[in-house]
């Protein structure tokens, strides 16, 4: 009798055990296919298995359950034949105490499955923050980027690869955060983010919200976005470089600025801030408009920039802060008063700080620049305002009216920016019109302070010699020009005085000798 052939049963015996495949509940972040997440695919022969009972237990989150397989001799490292462990699954799940409880019987924090996720990859994939927190105790140096995608179709096309930027002569720039870099031959901004954000959901929102602001914007008076890192570990924003940095450190070296200078800076401002206002379909509000927020190109024209703090209005006409205002430094001085009140607010907060911008560049000094910073709450809640010190002459053509108007306590008293260009146009053509023949001081004659004032270089140099040479030249043609004109006022005297009656004056000059002619006191050949 001939033998039968072996069934596939007996032929997966006679291979030996193989490990089982655990399905239950969410699958790897980096799997193909997760649409059978709900099934069970557990034999009843691996459920008997402790380890395997292990990964179910992990799946359920029954901590107490797993910490007796675990004295019972249970392997926490135990692989089923996608690679994934307990450890996967429970972070998966979100079951914190699980985690906690097999990294501290010996799992492996970082170990891979067979599409290369670790149990941190997959608890960010599922936003599982508690227990992002408890593995990166664990595995510090592999964090994974909270907006990692899994597919290369999923890439955002902002996407810049980080090994492109160049940070080998770079330095810090405006508070901390940016670097300067090279990235494709060209020098940029890089704001990298701490490594708090990765488990900070706040401050990953803020971050998600930051780009779809920056992507959606091109203007000339706002900073340019040039793209993002967003894959991997530091997440950057790349944003063109400023290279006469931030109206602030510009205030501070200058002083009080001429008014028409002022107007033109403002006018940078209004200009930026109108874009973001009628940006449609969805307006954008800054709330955080302040000179260190205000950056200048090598041109000296100032762009809008830093939207950490900035809010879209889509359907809703206001909105309202939904946690305490935080403003470092001296940027609460600019914050309008229903904001401090934490009351709903409008896009009118950004033309209050307005309005201060443009007092503190004409006044030379911070608003409220006396009192300390938890006096500024008070001081805008009692309607008080920054005094106007300077000359009136600095205010004139509405100027001050103006900049009233714009902080006026009621919002929908305060201009819209559109209001303001035309505001400020108007009033800088006045102003350019009554400097127009205002003679400046010469610089020999002005102190130290009179020459920063003025705008002229306070360094001591000698007048180079090609200077000298020109206003010399200069000279020269002027007194050749006079001498010509008096030359020719001469010659029609002497033809006037020289015609006798009776006969005209053309017979008179051709009969006069041309000897007597050209050689008077104002003569071009006459030498001094």
């Amino acid at each position: 009798m001939e033998p039968k052939p072996p069934t596939s049963s007996e032929e997966e015996a006679a291979a030996g055990p193989t490990t089982p495949r655990f399905r239950l509940g969410k699958q790897s972040s980096l799997a193909p296919s997760r649409g059978g997440e709900n099934g069970a695919e557990v034999s009843g022969e691996a459920a008997g298995v402790a380890s395997f009972q292990m990964m179910y237990l992990a799946h359920e989150g029954n901590a107490e359950g797993i910490r007796e397989l675990l004295d019972a001799g249970a392997d926490p490292n135990f692989r089923d034949s996608d690679g994934r462990t307990a450890l996967h699954i429970s972070a998966c799940e979100g079951h914190a105490e699980v985690v906690a409880l097999l990294l501290d019987r010996g799992a492996e924090a970082v170990v891979e499955d067979q599409w290369g996720s670790t149990p941190l990859a997959d608890a960010m994939h599922y936003q599982n923050h508690d227990v992002i927190k408890i593995l990166e105790k664990h595995d510090s140096n592999h964090k994974v980027a909270p907006m990692h995608v899994n597919s290369d179709r999923d890439v955002p096309e902002y996407e810049i690869d980080p090994d492109e930027l160049d940070f080998t002569n770079g330095k810090d720039l405006a508070k901390g955060t940016f670097r300067k870099a090279t990235w494709r031959g060209i020098l940029v901004a890089v704001k990298k983010l701490d490594d708090d954000v990765l488990t900070d959901e706040n401050k990953v929102q803020a971050f998600r919200d930051e780009l779809d602001v920056l992507q959606l914007i091109r203007h000339p008076n706002v900073v340019q976005f040039l793209g993002a890192v967003t894959q991997t570990n530091p997440m950057m924003i790349v944003m063109e470089f400023m290279p006469k940095g931030d109206l602030r450190k510009h205030l501070n070296r200058k002083g009080a600025l001429e008014p028409l200078y002022a107007v033109k800076l403002a006018l940078d401002i209004a200009r930026g801030m109108s874009y973001l206002h009628e940006h449609k379909p969805q307006a954008i509000i800054h709330r955080d408009l302040e000179p260190s927020n205000i950056l200048r190109d090598d041109t000296g024209h100032l762009k809008v920039a830093d939207f950490d703090l900035c809010k879209m209005l889509k359907w809703r006409r206001k909105v309202r802060e939904d946690k305490p205002v935080t403003s470092p430094g001296n940027a609460c001085r600019y914050v309008a008063p229903e904001v401090l009140r934490k009351e709903e607010y409008d896009n009118k907060v950004d033309v209050f700080s307005f309005a201060l911008i443009l007092q503190e560049m004409i006044e030379g000094c911070l608003p409220f620049h006396d009192k300390k910073i938890d006096e500024i709450e008070k001081a805008h809640s009692s309607k008080e305002r920054p005094p106007f010190r300077a000359p009136a002459k600095h205010y004139a053509y509405g100027l001050r009216e103006l900049i009233e108007k714009c902080w006026s306590e009621n919002p929908a008293d305060r201009p819209n920016f559109r209001v303001v260009i035309d505001r400020l146009s108007a009033i800088q053509i006045e102003l350019a019109r009554r400097n127009r023949w205002k003679v400046r001081p010469l610089k020999c004659f002005l102190s130290f302070e009179e020459k920063r004032q003025h705008g002229h270089d306070t360094v001591c140099r000698p007048m180079p010699f090609w200077k000298l040479f020109e206003i010399e030249s200069g000279i020269s043609v002027l007194i050749d020009g006079y001498r010509r004109y008096l030359y020719h006022l001469e010659r029609r005297d002497r033809r006037e005085a020289s015609v006798p009656e009776g006969r005209s004056e053309k017979a008179s000059v051709r009969d006069k000798p041309h000897d007597s002619l050209g050689k008077g006191r104002f003569s071009p050949n006459y030498k001094l």
